[in-house]
């Protein structure tokens, strides 16, 4: 429905019918105790002014205003539509005239706009409020999740100068597996076997990306690789993971109150963690002096854990790492502190956002020696781009590289396992070798026809 100024008038004047013959008192109460019938007796009030007005409309344009109407009241008002859209994956709103989504990877410009910023601030009222938390000028920030889980953060002025604004990262309903990625070409299946091995080995790994590059789903996706027996611990800043298995214990972040009391960190909720006797810590992403306790933690018998960071590169991700340690005030030469996040971490898995849209696993590196106080990594899967296509689609493969002796060694105890991974990776460390016997010999053939000697394999 296009919202051109009589329409909107059209709108108001149905809205103000409404609560003239029901009072908001009356419908918050209703709403809690009869929600069916309270939205029966306002569907009935607006076919009635509807019908008074006078005006011919069509039953899909009078569904519509009541749709928008209950929406207002019960839902999220103009953004209820985006969030129940599921090609949605995320809703900005930065000005009353100015609101975006994001559908398949890129921005779209959304017919929707807002009255006034008032009524955006409304909507970010109703979705912090049932969570404890405020939004005014003293705290002009706020994370906080809708029922469903989805990701939001609002800004209002005097912080966000032009308008208030609410971005949504929406939460998909259902949760993907190393399938689906597999069909969206995130990875091959031979990186999902790979991966699910070394998360079965117990193998500490970091995902790491920029903002929206697909780390938290990804996380989600190795989860699944945790078997079934294993008392699992999850700490995010807001609860996003949702995992399968049925001995899992989740832990949420709590930002202070109005008098600045009651604040419980990540880093809090990871050392108090360490105490609840875990299989696996699970923690949504290290951005903190939290980096200190999980790489302790990784170093002090809590293999398999795993975790998020904003990074760019494998390689920044030492150096994020070392960093956020160096928050919590610790006096360590950087060789020693790296040295303990090579003891700590065996793999770094990495994603990106391409410009068409598309997320990807863009490498997957171990963590292979530690020489010359550096820590050497080894890309054992590359994303290369090879070319775009006539639509602009990224198109590219992937190289693989034998992974070393650390490793392996790790592997190693899943060679007794009923459903054994190993014959699979093996397999392809051999095809692996051949590829590479077979281009040194054609190497080293062409040298010595050069030289005019024969050559002899």
């Amino acid at each position: 429905m296009k919202h051109s100024p009589d329409t909107e008038e059209f709108y108001k004047s149905i809205r103000n019918r409404v609560f003239e013959e029901i009072t908001p008192a009356e419908i918050l109460r209703e709403k809690q105790e009869s929600p069916d019938q309270v939205k029966l007796k306002i569907r009935n009030i607006c076919l009635q002014t509807i019908q008074a007005s006078k005006r011919v409309l069509p039953i899909e344009y009078q569904e519509q205003i009541i749709h928008r109407l209950l929406n207002e009241i019960f839902g999220f008002g103009m953004i209820q539509p985006l969030l129940e859209d599921p090609s949605i994956s995320e809703i900005m709103i930065n000005a009353p005239d100015s609101v975006f989504i994001e559908r398949d990877g890129k921005l779209i410009k959304s017919d929707v706009q807002f009255e006034s910023p008032t009524q955006i601030v409304q909507i970010i009222d109703r979705i912090v409020s049932p969570l404890g938390r405020r939004i005014d000028e003293s705290s002009p920030l706020v994370d906080a999740r809708l029922p469903d889980g989805s990701r939001v953060n609002a800004v209002i002025p005097p912080i966000a100068v032009k308008s208030p604004t609410l971005t949504i990262r929406k939460f998909k309903d259902t949760i993907l597996d190393y399938e689906s990625l597999i069909n969206f070409g995130s990875m091959t299946k031979e990186m999902a076997s790979f991966i699910h091995a070394i998360i079965r080995a117990r193998a500490n790994i970091i995902i790491s990306g920029g903002t929206g590059s697909g780390k938290t789903t990804l996380l989600n996706v190795c989860s699944s690789s945790i078997p079934s027996t294993e008392r699992i611990i999850t700490v995010e800043d807001s609860v996003e993971l949702k995992l399968d298995q049925p001995h899992v214990i989740s832990l949420e972040a709590r930002p202070p109150n109005i008098e600045g009391q009651g604040q419980v960190t990540i880093r809090d909720l990871v050392i108090n963690c360490l105490r609840m006797r875990p299989d696996r810590i699970l923690v949504g992403e290290v951005r903190g002096k939290e980096a200190f306790d999980m790489l302790q933690a990784m170093n002090t018998g809590h293999d398999g854990s795993l975790t998020t960071v904003h990074a760019n590169t494998p390689k920044d991700v030492i150096a994020r790492l070392t960093s956020m340690v160096y928050m919590t005030g610790l006096e360590m030469p950087v060789h020693i502190l790296q040295e303990m996040i090579f003891s700590a971490i065996e793999c770094v898995i990495q994603t990106s956002r391409f410009s068409d849209g598309s997320r990807r696993i863009t490498t997957v590196s171990e963590l292979a020696e530690f020489q010359d106080n550096q820590v050497v990594l080894n890309h054992i899967y590359r994303f290369v781009v090879d070319r775009r296509d006539e639509t602009g689609k990224v198109v590219g493969h992937y190289e693989y590289k034998p992974y070393s002796d650390r490793l392996k060694s790790k592997l190693e105890v899943l060679r007794y396992e009923k459903e054994n991974p190993l014959d699979f990776l093996e397999s392809q460390e051999s095809t692996a070798s051949q590829v590479a016997n077979k281009a040194n010999d054609e190497k080293l053939q062409n040298v010595m026809k050069k030289l005019g000697q024969p050559y002899e394999k």
